[in-house]
């Protein structure tokens, strides 16, 4: 293992040595010369950009906030040739509002953000030698013969087999042309989790869902995974990433918890997945994605992650720790109400 530098303040995820990292499968054929590191973030207005945000500030890094859309190539490349970063973050696109449904009815718009922005920016990095990390989805898989439940994984190896909504076949086209890139690295998150009750937090989704499928899958929580992201970008890995904490939990699982720590007179009812399709404009993702490449890298690097189970566990018990420290013990009012109650 890699010698580190002391830990990126307000994490527990160490700086990481760029010149004392061993060279591997995993690690990039990009000229590590002693370049001072400079970072762009592209998506400064989302919720993954502002997680970043944060993070490069508490690390002390150098940092821009890009303004161009993706899309437009021309001012990417000006903002790019500007400020000369080492590193891109790419933390744009477009899910939808309020959900992938969206993407069913603006096919055009959601192209422009989840491919052709995307790609823009991989191939501007491309030409001019810089790392580009690409916050994406494993939204791109479901269960099949050779992927049971409870069986083993996609890997990163594995080709997109799910196409049942518009935001997913174009993700699965985008990654397989991503794979030409040499300075790219494609983070597959699915189903983030964040400590709050944010809109776009999976927990949140469900809580206010009056029926809800009880699928295990493989999730990402972000206290954890954005800051290992951060260091896997300055180790400038390339390459796609299963971007998720290890193993698979349920729908159930994660609201059992809830009600247990934050809301004891929480409720839920379960229903099968053909029953929610008849309600959705497009399908949904159900899968589990294989962790043994990522572990690996994040070893090389020095970081830690939790097995989902846990990782959920100990992010329901800061919510509601932050719930306390915002609200006081009551807080109860200030909980996602079901949508059938809003």
């Amino acid at each position: 293992r890699p010698p580190t530098d002391p830990p990126i303040p307000g994490t527990s995820i160490p700086r990481v040595s760029l010149l004392s990292l061993p060279t591997s499968s995993t690690m990039a054929a990009i000229d590590t010369a002693a370049t001072p590191e400079k970072w762009m973030l592209i998506g400064k207005n989302g919720w993954l950009g502002g997680m970043l945000i944060e993070l490069l500030t508490k690390g002390g890094k150098d940092f821009v906030l890009a303004n161009s859309r993706t899309q437009n190539r021309e001012s990417i490349a000006a903002e790019l040739d500007e400020h000369k970063p080492t590193h891109v973050l790419n933390a744009s696109g477009q899910t939808g509002r309020p959900n992938v449904d969206w993407c069913e009815t603006h096919q055009a718009e959601a192209l422009r953000s989840n491919v052709l922005g995307s790609m823009t920016v991989a191939d501007l990095c491309e030409e001019r030698g810089i790392h580009h990390t690409l916050y994406a989805t494993g939204c791109i898989f479901e269960y099949d013969a050779a992927h049971p439940i409870g069986g083993p994984g996609f890997t990163e190896e594995d080709a997109a087999n799910f196409d049942g909504s518009f935001y997913s076949k174009t993700k699965g086209f985008l990654e397989e042309m991503l794979k030409s890139y040499s300075t790219t690295m494609v983070l597959r998150v699915r189903m983030p989790i964040s400590d709050d009750l944010a809109p776009r937090n999976f927990i949140t989704k469900i809580v206010r869902y009056d029926r809800v499928v009880n699928v295990p899958n493989s999730m990402t929580v972000l206290e954890e995974m954005m800051p290992a992201s951060v260091a896997m970008a300055e180790a400038k890995l390339c390459g796609i990433y299963n971007f998720c904490n290890p193993g698979a939990v349920s729908h159930n699982e994660i609201l059992d918890m809830y009600k247990e720590i934050v809301d004891p007179t929480f409720v839920y009812e379960n229903f099968t997945i053909e029953e929610q399709n008849k309600i959705l404009e497009a399908k949904r993702s159900n899968n589990e994605l294989d962790a043994t490449k990522l572990m690996a890298a994040l070893a090389d690097c020095g970081v830690h992650i939790n097995e989902i189970h846990e990782a959920c566990r100990l992010c329901i018990i800061r919510m509601r720790d932050g719930l306390i420290a915002e609200h006081g013990e009551d807080y109860k009012d200030k909980l996602p109400k079901k949508l059938s109650q809003s």
